[in-house]
């Protein structure tokens, strides 16, 4: 008989605080708390659990990778890429959301998280593709979904957060990310043909009226080179993180400061325009951002331990156990149990709940960490923007003072072809095994 323990009346009272509008981290906080004492441990332990949950090595990254995208895009790096790829590719059929798209997952490869990549990114992207003739509204959906895939491409808070939990190799998890994050930025530029752009009286593409050109009136390769060179240095950040976590030169965690060191570099002596105002809203911006990750995870370490304690691993695990024998079936129902949850949850509060019940489950089944790690990082992802509570189209709303209802219509073509994006990336394993597989 499946008795109502402490434990599922801890995930029962969370529900019910975060209906009633409890931020999610004392939601997570008070429904531990409640459960503890109902445990008969009382609250001595809270102080000490908190402590062991927030002091783990690799958590450092978290905080230093949101402050190396903010400084990114206070000191006017992001916009140097933007114009870099503009040149480049905007001519292409889409324009500006061709370019929208490349730049989001470029900024992926700065950012790893969705919400500060929306943030740093988004007004410019948004801007010069209404110039171009796409809708605000869709034109705030790729940006939304552009930037979600920010926690699967490497480097990824996300995955960060799952290495922890899963206790498996972090800079593994950012290889096995790599294909399936460019297989869903392909899939958002196979969306770009669904918007309606308008053109201007004379039939000419508004991408003709972009301002402004700061290479006027030169030849195309030459207009190239001189932004690629603008940007050099903007350029180099994936290498440099990337490259130097593959290379062994230091560790993600070790990455994250080598970024923020290399924000304030280029930023500084490089380009010149860092000035105090531009460093003090970076700083304020992170920190932010950071702080309100690190609560969900401090006091999610007080709900990971009822969890433990009361046992809801082994009785959670029996049920979904016993839905079916089938693997795909057992996996069809963790995935839509996550896509619900992102409805309504940040991704870093639904994995501290719910890994510790879906990895003993998968590690019966037999599958690899890896790739479980990314399926369940790409459902997430897509989580940011499913209403109602998709922190990408919130802050998305928020830059273009459009309702939020009208931004999560302009992102619903990018919502369906990222959900064939993770039914692809569920159905093939190799697809993020590959990489992997070769540098193993």
């Amino acid at each position: 008989m499946f008795e109502l323990g402490a434990g599922t009346q801890m995930i029962i009272l969370f529900f019910i605080f975060l209906a009633l509008r409890v931020p999610v981290a004392f939601a997570l906080g008070l429904s531990a708390m409640y459960a503890m004492w109902d445990l008969g441990f009382g609250l001595d332990l809270v102080g000490d659990l908190i402590a062991t949950g927030v002091s783990k090595f690799s958590l450092l990254a978290i905080p230093f990778f949101i402050l190396a995208g903010a400084l990114m895009g206070s000191l006017g790096i992001a916009e140097r890429m933007i114009r870099f790829f503009r040149v480049l590719i905007g001519r292409l059929p889409g324009g500006m959301g061709v370019v929208g798209t490349v730049v989001c997952l470029f900024w992926g490869a700065v950012s790893g998280s969705g919400p500060a990549s929306v943030a740093a990114i988004g007004p410019l992207i948004i801007k010069s593709m209404e110039e171009d003739g796409y809708s605000r509204a869709f034109a705030a959906g790729l940006v939304c979904t552009g930037a979600a895939l920010s926690i699967v491409i490497p480097p990824s808070i996300g995955l960060i957060i799952y290495g922890v939990i899963a206790e498996t190799s972090i800079a593994k998890l950012f290889i096995a990310a790599i294909i399936p994050g460019l297989f869903m930025g392909m899939l958002m530029l196979l969306t770009l043909p669904l918007a309606r752009r308008h053109h201007d009286v004379h039939g000419t593409p508004a991408l003709d009226r972009l301002s402004p050109d700061p290479y006027p009136g030169l030849p195309y390769l030459q207009r190239l080179w001189c932004a690629f060179r603008d940007s050099f240095w903007g350029l180099m950040t994936p290498v440099v993180i990337l490259g130097g976590i593959y290379s062994g030169m230091f560790t993600p965690t070790e990455a994250a400061l080598v970024a923020t060191v290399y924000a304030l570099f280029v930023g500084g002596p490089i380009y010149r325009t860092m000035d105090l105002k531009g460093l003090y809203k970076a700083l304020v911006d992170a920190s932010s951002s950071s702080a309100f990750v690190m609560f969900v995870v401090a006091y999610a370490s007080l709900f990971g331990w009822v969890v433990n304690v009361d046992d809801l691993i082994g009785q959670y695990s029996t049920l979904l156990l016993g839905i079916s024998s089938n693997e795909w079936v057992v996996l069809l129902v963790i995935m839509v149990i996550l896509l619900i949850a992102g409805m309504f949850m940040d991704a870093i509060t639904i994995m501290f709940i719910s890994l510790p019940i879906f990895l003993p489950v998968a590690h019966q089944l037999g599958w690899d960490p890896i790739w479980f790690g990314v399926v369940v990082t790409i459902n997430l992802a897509i989580g940011l923007i499913t209403p109602p509570v998709g922190i990408n189209l919130y802050v998305a709303a928020n830059i273009t003072r459009l309702p939020i209802e009208t931004v999560a219509r302009g992102a619903l073509p990018f919502l369906l072809t990222a959900l064939v994006g993770l039914v692809a990336a569920a159905a093939w394993p190799e697809m993020s095994l590959f990489l992997v597989g070769l540098l193993d």
